[in-house]
């Protein structure tokens, strides 16, 4: 009877969820093969003016502090990488040539970069400076973050926090649970949508990010170099920021092989 009960619960939650989402493909495979479908409950639309508010929120904070854009010279080095990177984001997403790109740099001591939804792009100085970062690894950084706003990423957390907390709201009501109860089942989903999604977001970004940089003319190889360099600021661990990358010597040997496989990218963009 319980057993019944449960698949009852559990096909009930699956219906409404499924009413809710569609299936996606926000980008082509490349040379790197990234082609996994995505469950959406949000509009891209939505996602971008989000976006677009809170970044026009990071820069005017940032202004009040004297923290954006400070080193001319810097500025001018960051957004010609970035330019040439976001030349090239069409061969995964045409309809990147309509993006209202912005790329902007932060003075903090943080290593720190991220581009949002719609090519909202900051990268912070002390990222810049404390790793000495050549521009090849520059590149790495910011191809890296532009494959999370190329694969919409942050609308697909969006996505799956609704669907979970869909699930836990009707499974609640059904089974009559409790505080308790919906603390636990918060933890399961945790475990189940977050922490393994997000590793295969930073391996997708990882793979579009050497393609990109290779397409840019910028040498995919850099990308192990720097996340060595990531790694040696905590001792062989990786920055807080970063806990739910994956393992450092597995990064290594992905970005490794899918550097490899985007050198003949690079080598004709050199010529």
């Amino acid at each position: 009877m319980k057993n019944g009960l449960r698949h009852c619960i559990a096909a009930l939650i699956a219906g409404f969820i499924a009413v809710g989402c569609q299936t996606v493909q926000t980008t082509r495979g490349g040379t790197v093969g990234v082609e996994r479908g995505q469950m959406m409950m949000v509009s891209a639309e939505e996602v971008e003016q989000a976006s677009s508010k809170q970044y026009a929120e990071v820069l005017a904070e940032a202004r009040k502090k004297n923290a954006l854009n400070r080193d001319p010279r810097q500025v001018a080095r960051v957004r010609a990488i970035a330019s040439r990177l976001i030349s090239q984001a069409t061969a995964f997403r045409p309809d990147t040539g309509d993006w209202q790109w912005e790329v902007n740099v932060l003075s903090s001591d943080q290593l720190n970069a991220w581009c949002m939804a719609g090519g909202k792009m900051a990268i912070y100085s002390g990222l810049i400076e404390q790793l000495q970062l050549s521009d090849d690894e520059i590149a790495a950084v910011m191809g890296h973050e532009i494959a999370h706003a190329l694969r919409e990423h942050s609308r697909e957390q969006v996505s799956k926090a609704m669907a979970t907390g869909l699930g836990i709201s009707v499974a609640g009501a059904l089974l009559g649970v409790g505080e308790v109860g919906q603390d636990l089942m918060g933890m399961v989903a945790k475990v189940t949508f977050e922490l393994p999604n997000s590793r295969l977001h930073e391996v997708e970004a990882d793979r579009i990010g050497v393609e990109l940089a290779a397409r840019a003319g910028y040498d995919p190889r850099a990308a192990v170099g720097l996340w060595d360099k990531m790694a040696s600021r905590a001792s062989g661990s990786p920055p807080q920021w970063l806990s739910t990358h994956p393992a450092h010597a597995n990064r290594q040997k992905d970005l490794a092989e899918y550097a490899a496989r985007v050198m003949p990218l690079y080598e004709a963009a050199k010529r």
